[in-house]
């Protein structure tokens, strides 16, 4: 029989598709699957106005069997079958889709009812990646012939008559030998095919059935168990997603049992988020917010993303584009005939379907989060502790981009109220009076508690927000403001407090104490002031400039030769005891005086979290004091 070439510059063509197109051998029992699928949806629809056809939905089914000894892989199903035109006009054409063109036929309001994954008519190529040889036996539905087509690549192909009792199409795949790095055999193995099945093709919405053999122990050897190698025919799919039944119709358990299984957690989520959406872009989404931290979550390995399905076969394992950066943590799925696919199908086009979809789940992960928080503030604190800092990273990154959608989300630790609060609920308390949102920043929280800064606020019952992560002062700037509200360190030179005017007696007498503390500090600090904040503490330093102390100690540990520093503010008490022994010895001891000066500065450090220069000159220094 004389062997036909393939159209459309086959040999590249098809070269390209083996060696090009597709990133994984696997793929290819996706798109044999696909196939098959389609041409079921095919027979299936013509059976809804033809009483001939004498099958109903639950007839259909897809079967896989494995030969190891003979290397064959054979996927048959009883769809709608090919004649010679169809074999010539579709595996005889590369890049050409019965699927596409049948779709392209049917009237508006039936392309709900069937559902055609395959659209370009490469994916039949793909078993070549494994195959060294593909024969197709085939009875179109209303035909008497059957046909044979048979390929060893890109040298063409041969079609001929043969004798087939039912409707439908066979594709045996004649699996390459192995070779070195290349383990083909892998395909003929029961389990690898069950688990491409589980993970490509699992809601195709008709049973995928092959013989599996199971270990079953004897009957009456219940004493001495004695087993024995049976086949069982078992269905590899479950057909049915999850996310296409009605949300009322799952119980939690149902989504909990789901999400573990495929997104390998041991926790349940903390809360489910099934979404359906029907519009320009119509698509199903089921997604999860996890209840814990994964262990690799800020390192290189994590990957984010969502599972990408078309019609319920897999396209994208994990799809960056689809989930914002500061909702990285969510995991689940989407599940759209709208998504916009190149030809392998492996990866989606960035289109305007795709941008919209992104945008609006975006919007619903925000609107879950918001309503948690309201409904169930112990489930949204847990979360908090979990992700708090990805929600903060998200105001930071993108110059404040997505600081809108995200402040509201935020929880800062509260002086007053001893708990975790959110912006909206500080505004509501603020007095009057109160000019600011004020903050402060520090390792822990009894750090900030005792912060000399913090006092004169304190004692006004001003509520103060305590920030404890790196990232948080980041964070405070990224906002800027928040309710037409400024936010304002307590660590800031002017607190916008308006005092009580004190008498100032002395005053030529304190610009000589805080003269004569600059002089002996040098250029250790930029400038010595009276403090308007300190009550009780003799000292405190205020960061002046850009650069705050704990974005100092943040840059000395990611960047440690950057030379990153704030400018130091050196605040003395004026009223306070030590302060006052200062400025006694100044004239009579100035060498004591000038280590009162640099005990005060380095206390300053201490309570500042800042290292000292040299602690064992510091510790001298004490000693030395106290003779």
């Amino acid at each position: 029989m004389a062997k036909k070439q393939f159209k459309s510059e086959s040999k590249r063509l098809l070269d390209l598709m083996i060696n090009s197109i597709y990133t994984h051998k696997e793929i290819f029992l996706r798109e044999i699957i696909s196939n098959a699928s389609d041409a079921i949806d095919k027979l299936c629809f013509l059976s809804l106005t033809d009483d001939k056809v004498g099958m109903s939905r639950e007839d259909f089914k897809i079967t896989i069997k494995a030969d190891k000894d003979s290397r064959t892989l054979v996927i048959e199903d009883n769809g709608i079958g090919m004649d010679r035109d169809d074999l010539e006009n579709n595996l005889g054409t590369i890049a050409s889709s019965g699927s596409y063109k049948f779709r392209q036929q049917l009237e508006e309001k039936d392309k709900e009812n069937v559902d055609i994954i395959g659209q370009f008519g490469v994916g039949f190529y793909s078993a070549f990646m494994v195959a060294d040889d593909i024969t197709v036996l085939t009875k179109k539905y209303g035909g008497d012939t059957a046909y044979r087509w048979q390929s060893s690549g890109a040298d063409g192909y041969t079609i001929k008559e043969v004798e087939k009792d039912n409707v439908g199409t066979q594709v045996i795949l004649h699996i390459k030998e192995d070779a070195e790095g290349e383990n083909y055999s892998e395909f003929l193995d029961q389990y690898r095919i069950q688990g491409l099945i589980k993970k490509y093709s699992d809601y195709v919405h008709y049973p995928i059935i092959m013989d599996m053999e199971t270990q079953k122990q004897k009957e009456g050897t219940e004493e001495k168990p004695e087993y024995e190698t049976v086949v069982e025919t078992k269905t590899l799919n479950s057909m049915t997603p999850i996310w296409q039944k009605n949300k009322k119709e799952v119980t939690e358990e149902e989504y909990n049992t789901f999400y573990r299984e495929k997104f390998f957690d041991f926790e349940p989520p903390l809360c489910t988020i099934p979404t359906s959406v029907e519009g320009v872009v119509t698509y199903k989404a089921l997604l999860f917010i996890p209840s814990k931290i994964p262990y690799d979550f800020y390192t290189k390995d994590y990957k984010k993303g969502l599972k990408l399905y078309s019609s319920g076969v897999l396209i994208m394992d994990n799809c960056e584009e689809i989930l914002p950066e500061h909702f990285r943590f969510v995991k689940g799925i989407v599940d759209s005939q709208d998504f916009s696919l190149n030809i392998s199908r492996e990866v989606l086009q960035h289109d305007r379907q795709l941008k919209t979809i992104a945008k609006t789940l975006e919007k619903k992960i925000k609107n879950e989060l918001s309503s948690i928080m309201k409904k169930e503030r112990e489930k949204y604190e847990e979360f908090f502790k979990q992700f708090g800092r990805q929600i903060k990273y998200g105001i930071v990154s993108e110059y404040g981009t997505h600081k809108e959608l995200l402040q509201d989300l935020l929880l800062f630790y509260s002086s007053t109220e001893k708990k975790l609060v959110s912006l909206q609920e500080y505004v509501d308390r603020m007095k009057e009076e109160q000019k600011y949102i004020y903050f402060a920043t520090g390792e822990s929280i009894a750090t900030i508690d005792n912060l000399p800064q913090a006092e004169l606020l304190q004692s006004k019952g001003y509520e103060i927000l305590y920030c404890t992560e790196d990232v948080d002062e980041f964070t405070i700037q990224g906002l800027g403001m928040y309710d037409n509200k400024s936010f304002r360190s307590v660590t800031n030179d002017d607190l916008g407090i308006e005092e009580d005017e004190k008498s100032e007696e002395n005053n030529e007498d304190n610009s000589q104490v805080l003269t004569f503390v600059k002089d002996a500090l040098g250029d250790k600090v930029n400038e010595v002031i009276a403090s308007k904040k300190l009550v009780s503490h003799p000292v405190c330093l205020t960061a002046k400039g850009g650069i705050s102390f704990e974005m100092e100690k943040y840059f000395a540990q990611v960047q440690p030769g950057s030379g990153m520093k704030a400018q130091r503010c050196l605040e003395l008490n004026l009223n306070h005891d030590a302060v006052k022994a200062l400025a006694e010895n100044i004239g009579k001891d100035d060498e004591k005086a000038k280590l009162y000066s640099e005990l005060l500065y380095d206390q300053a450090l201490l309570i500042a979290g800042l290292p000292l220069e040299d602690p064992s000159a510091y510790a001298d220094l004490v000693c030395n004091l106290m003779k």
